[in-house]
């Protein structure tokens, strides 16, 4: 059986994707952050220089909890639309679109579809511009283009069709190194119109006679092969049909787009060619060969009409900015390696879906009778209980201790049974290698006032993380090479899916 998934396909499942951010019974996503300890063949596989690849298996997503620092929500504001970054470079080759890119219709660079091609690129201010034709292949050459006109213009060589323009808040947010928000500009949108024929593609042939003769587009446009439809001009040089073009008298161009059409013809033999655009006084253009008229028929309601849907936008760039501590819930002090997006996580013991802007994901301690200073990523242990975990951060104005309990040895877990404790009780914890010490305050039983203006409430001395572990879904997950945190820096993260 022969089968495609078409690139409308791609693009509903993008909508969906996009929509289920802000429609009415709206998921709700969270960027979760995690792996303060390294890489390792015994643990998670991979080294922090060269990080593996997450299974896609429950394993993975319950490690991603065990591990995970705190999360910040995602919201509808910060996601957009993408697709692939195109720069604009003069003195480059760009493809051009057509409405019949595949394997046996391949564009100047070689793609066979017009999604992997380069028919339009971005200029360096932000404005994005379509190729109509390319000039057969040739290079661009001229001036960086900056005209927003709604109907297409000549430069360089080319025929552009201005798209639209990223927004400083775009850019800041969605713009990367290789992919680009995309979206439609209104004023362009209301001047489209649904099938006129705006390009050509020329085949030269010879033997013509010269002059310009004007010829009807044939097929299913409104007047379709009447002075009424669509009309183009035709200019023959040195027994040669010219070039497509926008300049009248020199340029092979279309003199009236028309409406409506899905296909159309240019036929060039006798008694199809005028002298004039009224179509009444019939012109041959003699008895040439091997030359052509092709028209280019343009995407479904015009060019620009939607230019998520014609520059292929079926990616979504979802952004999240971590600056500093983010109210006391992501912790500044430690590093982390692995990002995952979390859907619909609950709060800490309940079935609530989470609804704040952020979250703290580590245990705490509140001790007292502290001696010594706890150092990040240090083993500890409670010697009566048993219990073995990590140092995440310490606040050692406050007798804070954030801290993990993985599930490896050494990390959470008892390297002979494998058992994981908690820690409990008003007993000593030591750092392992700090030799710091601290026992868990059972008197504090209330809310303690953090730098950041937020707070954790303690019951005997002891807190639990906000959001319930292994709740929700996680529907993305990364290794990074280690990313150091500090208070007085922030963490740009975009992550981009391909549908």
């Amino acid at each position: 059986m022969s089968a495609i998934i078409t690139e409308k396909f791609r693009r509903h499942q993008a909508i969906q994707f996009y929509e289920s951010f802000s429609e009415t019974a709206a998921n709700k996503y969270y960027l979760m952050i995690g792996k303060t300890t390294p890489f390792t063949a015994a643990t998670s596989g991979g080294t922090d220089d060269s990080p593996s690849t997450p299974a896609d298996d429950v394993t993975t997503e319950y490690y991603a909890w065990d591990h995970a620092i705190g999360l910040k929500n995602i919201a509808s504001t910060d996601v957009s639309y993408a697709v692939p970054r195109r720069n604009w470079t003069n003195s480059t080759a760009y493809d051009m679109y057509e409405h019949n890119v595949n394997s046996s219709n391949l564009t100047t660079s070689g793609a066979s579809t017009i999604y992997q091609s380069t028919f339009f690129f971005l200029t360096s201010d932000n404005r994005v511009y379509k190729v109509l034709d390319n000039n057969g292949g040739a290079v661009y050459s001229g001036a960086e283009p900056t005209s927003t006109s709604t109907s297409p213009f000549e430069l360089g060589g080319y025929t552009l069709k201005y798209m639209y323009t990223i927004t400083a808040s775009e850019n800041t947010k969605f713009l990367t190194t290789d992919f680009m928000p995309v979206s439609t500009d209104t004023t362009v949108s209301a001047a489209a119109t649904d099938g006129a024929i705006e390009s050509l593609v020329i085949t030269a042939g010879s033997g013509y006679t010269d002059g310009t003769f004007y010829a009807a587009v044939y097929g299913d446009g409104t007047s379709q092969g009447t002075s009424s439809g669509a009309v183009v001009s035709i200019v023959v040089s040195s027994g040669s049909i010219a070039s497509f073009g926008l300049t009248a008298g020199t340029d092979t161009t279309v003199y009236a787009g028309g409406t409506d059409y899905t296909y159309g013809t240019v036929n060039l033999d006798s008694g199809y060619t005028f002298s004039d655009v009224a179509l009444t006084s019939a012109s041959a253009m003699g008895s040439g060969s091997d030359g052509a008229v092709s028209v280019v028929i343009g995407p479904k309601n015009g060019h620009g009409y939607n230019a998520v849907d014609e520059l292929g936008g079926h990616y979504v760039v979802m952004r999240a900015a971590l600056t500093g501590a983010e109210n006391d819930d992501i912790l500044a002090g430690n590093d982390f390696r692995t990002i995952s997006v979390v859907t619909d996580p609950t709060t800490y013991g309940t079935s609530t879906v989470a609804s704040d802007s952020t979250y703290r994901q580590v245990y705490a301690l509140k001790l007292t009778s502290v001696s010594g200073t706890f150092s990040v990523d240090e083993k500890i242990t409670q010697a009566t209980t048993a219990a073995i975990g990590k140092v995440v951060e310490w606040d050692s104005d406050l007798s804070i201790l954030y801290y993990q309990q993985e599930r490896f040895a050494d990390y959470g877990t008892n390297s002979t049974t494998g058992a994981l404790v908690a820690f409990s009780g008003a007993y000593v914890v030591t750092g392992a290698s700090s030799t710091a010490t601290g026992t868990p305050d059972s008197a504090a039983d209330s809310a303690v006032t953090l730098a950041g203006g937020n707070s954790i409430t303690f019951t005997d001395g002891y807190a639990n993380p906000e959001l319930q572990p292994d709740s929700g879904n996680i529907v993305y997950q990364e290794n990074r090479k280690p990313i150091g945190r500090a208070s007085d820096q922030t963490e740009d993260i975009k992550i981009i899916v391909e549908f």
